[in-house]
């Protein structure tokens, strides 16, 4: 897994005017936590961190006022609603060696049995403990030839080395259904619409 380098300045104001103030700037509002430390408030320059934020968990070499250098992956981002703009995002510190707990994509491949079946994600990230600097960016999951009724479970997904399931092995993660239910609910919904026309 690759690094991604951002420099960090900390910040002494708060509150919306103040993060409105670094947002105008195409700056983005952060805070750095873990360790048992006090959190740390952050400026990040906001189209480089949104680049870096398009890797799930990237890993996030900072460089704080040119004084200090620390690792983070995001815990969590807020963006605009409308905009998709960043509007403040959350780190967590890690270190080199040091397992944490992330949710990775997870992307099927394959083609499932004939019959128009339907592919569910009952889970769209696999919760996992990885190594930091060795977080996989997603799991690939064969659904060749899977019929209505089939489910792959946490415990069949194959994960790199070093990289173990954070979630019950027997959770279910993707699970195949009929697409006749579909119809027959399509049906139902014309019968009430003439009943209603009726009335």
């Amino acid at each position: 897994m690759s690094e991604v380098k951002l420099t960090a300045e900390t910040r002494t104001e708060f509150g919306k005017g103040a993060a409105r103030r670094i947002r105008r700037d195409n700056k983005v509002p952060g805070v750095l936590y873990g360790h048992g430390s006090d959190p740390l408030h952050l400026t990040l320059p906001g189209h480089d961190l949104l680049l870096a934020l398009r890797t799930p968990n990237v890993l996030i070499a900072l460089d704080i006022d040119g004084q200090r250098n620390e690792l983070a992956i995001p815990k969590a981002v807020q963006r605009d609603p409308l905009k998709g703009f960043l509007e403040h995002v959350d780190l967590q510190l890690v270190q080199r060696g040091e397992k944490v707990t992330v949710e990775i994509p997870v992307v099927a491949e394959g083609e499932l049995a004939p019959g128009g079946n339907l592919l569910e994600h009952v889970l769209n990230a696999l919760p996992v403990e990885a190594e930091a600097t060795h977080i996989p960016e997603q799991v690939t999951v064969s659904v060749e030839g899977l019929a209505a009724g089939a489910s792959v479970h946490a415990k069949d997904i194959t994960l790199p080395n070093g990289v173990t399931l954070a979630v019950d092995e027997d959770a279910v993660v993707l699970q195949v259904l009929q697409a006749q239910a579909e119809e027959a609910a399509e049906g139902e919904g014309e019968g009430e619409g003439e009943e209603a026309a009726e009335a």
